[in-house]
């Protein structure tokens, strides 16, 4: 594909000036009378019309001359799972109601849809997909036929029949998948004459950089829609690597796979989600960075899979409590809450309340960016990784491991235990009681060491900072608690603390975070 130059964008200034500049000229178009029934052309009358005019004309240019570039590598992907549901009447040209029944946007127009990835509100989560036919987008990036989309494009064991520009169309001779980062890679044959767009660098993206979204949204194809980056660094929960681009562009149901391009026409996105009710764009979409889609093609066209590195611990953002407790500033890394035996990171030397700043030179500050830089780690190799340990810094060397498929698989049943006996309500707000043998199996956590909580006070401050009955707690101020009477020195030892708040390290079916208990006002 021939190379794009690089292309210019206006200021908010000069759109303003557009804005202004328009709005004037037409007010006094109508109110200078004209004795013909039609318009004539527009005058630009002042040399300050006619640079709000130009930058205006360069955007549209730059639009065009970007939608040029990038569209020829643009395909629609249709997937025909094996086994398919509530298939459509062919003989029904415009079904009444839902115009997507039948298809994997269906659900689109419901609450809580899966379809073209739609979700309610930052923690909603979708239900599983269902096998049904439907349209998406892709993106060719080799022009030997290797194209870039979603999982839940062709998610479902059936035929995926790619639709070039052109309105050839050709059955994927192989489909690589990745669910985590719903990622996929889809192969062609014999497709000659293909043009492949260029990967860009999604770290180089500023918020209110503007952007293109390309695909087939509602099966209509080569649509082109425009908006800005409007943030970075998104977990939305609907896969288990997230670290999305939000774009205003419109974004809807058949975008899903599309690229997101800058102004270059380089891919700084793969567009995956939005966030809507009614399944139409509400002006919040999401896309995969390209980084990350761009790592995890590679992967799957040299193997098949996807091969992740891993440490081995449980962690948790810095919030502004646990800054205070830590010595760090909030947001300024990521809090260790749990070191798993057996793993590297129990290797590197890494303990409950340490704070990652840096993985091998990069500045983390929330666990999406901790997990995606561990993850794509080069394997037997060392990388240096920044810690603030009790107020100081340290570096520890960790060695790039492999991510066993079976790690975190699998995760006990909770079981409500026992009433155990308890002792007297703290000042804080809860009971405490020992952890016994029968009550830690039934919880899954026959090897940890700590004390029972089994009563909060309704209203108290352990409610308020998130304890609840049935966390284990097994630190209380770094401090390791292996049983009540532990536990009560510990407390005892902070009552000269009274004005820092209590940190404690729980417990839970999910895994080990902190809690910061506040000073009493």
């Amino acid at each position: 594909m021939q190379k794009s130059k690089t292309l210019g964008r206006p200021t908010w200034l000069a759109l303003i000036a557009v804005v202004a500049g328009a709005t004037g000229m037409i007010a006094g178009a109508a109110t200078r009378g004209d004795s013909d029934a039609q318009l004539g052309a527009l005058q630009v009358e002042s040399p300050e019309e006619q640079r709000a005019f130009d930058v205006a004309n360069g955007l549209s240019e730059a639009f065009r001359r970007v939608s040029e570039h990038v569209l020829p590598a643009v395909v629609a992907i249709e997937n025909s799972p094996a086994v398919a549901a509530n298939k459509r009447d062919p003989r029904r040209s415009q079904p009444e109601g839902n115009p997507f029944e039948g298809t994997p946007f269906e659900d689109m127009f419901r609450d809580r849809g899966f379809g073209g990835r739609s979700f309610e509100g930052p923690r909603g989560r979708m239900p599983a997909p269902q096998p049904r036919s439907g349209l998406g987008s892709g993106i060719v990036i080799d022009p030997a036929g290797v194209i870039l989309t979603n999982n839940h494009v062709v998610a479902g064991d059936g035929t995926v029949t790619v639709r070039t520009q052109d309105g050839r169309e050709f059955v994927a001779s192989e489909v690589l998948t990745d669910p985590k980062t719903d990622i996929a890679v889809v192969k062609i044959d014999g497709a000659e004459g293909l043009v492949a767009a260029r990967m860009g660098d999604s770290e180089q993206v500023a918020i209110g950089d503007w952007v293109l979204a390309l695909g087939q949204p509602f099966g209509l194809e080569s649509t082109v829609t425009a908006g800005i980056i409007s943030a970075k660094g998104r977990g939305i929960g609907i896969t288990d690597r997230e670290n999305f681009l939000q774009t205003d562009a419109a974004i809807n149901p058949g975008n899903s796979g599309g690229p997101l391009v800058n102004l270059k026409g380089e891919i700084i996105g793969i567009n995956t989600a939005i966030s809507s009710r009614s399944g139409g764009n509400n002006g919040i979409g999401f896309a995969v960075p390209a980084n990350l889609a761009q790592w995890v093609s590679d992967q799957l066209v040299a193997t098949g899979s996807v091969q992740r590195a891993y440490l081995g611990v449980g962690i948790q953002p810095v919030t502004p409590e646990l800054a205070k407790q830590l010595n760090v500033a909030p947001r300024s890394g990521v809090v260790v809450t749990e070191v798993f035996d057996d793993t590297p990171a129990a290797e590197t030397g890494l303990q409950p309340s340490d704070v990652i700043t840096k993985f091998a030179g990069t500045p983390v500050s929330t666990p999406q960016q901790l997990q995606l830089a561990v993850e794509r780690a080069a394997l037997d190799q060392d990388h240096p990784i920044e810690i603030v340990r009790e107020g100081k810094t340290q570096e520890l060397r960790y060695r790039g491991s492999k991510l066993p498929e079976d790690f975190g698989s699998t995760s006990p049943q909770r079981q409500r235990p026992p009433e155990p006996e308890a002792a007297e309500l703290n000042r804080f707000g809860f009971e405490v009681s020992e952890l016994e043998p029968a009550v830690a199996r039934r919880l899954g956590m026959e090897k940890t060491e700590g004390v029972l909580v089994s009563s909060i006070e309704r209203g108290s401050r352990a409610a308020a900072a998130g304890l609840r009955a049935g966390m284990v707690i097994t630190r209380v101020d770094r401090q390791p608690v292996a049983d009540v009477e532990a536990f009560e020195e510990a407390l005892e030892a902070h009552e000269g603390q009274e004005s820092e708040g209590l940190m404690l390290l729980v417990r839970t079916e999910r895994g080990s975070r902190f809690v910061v208990i506040e000073p009493q006002s």
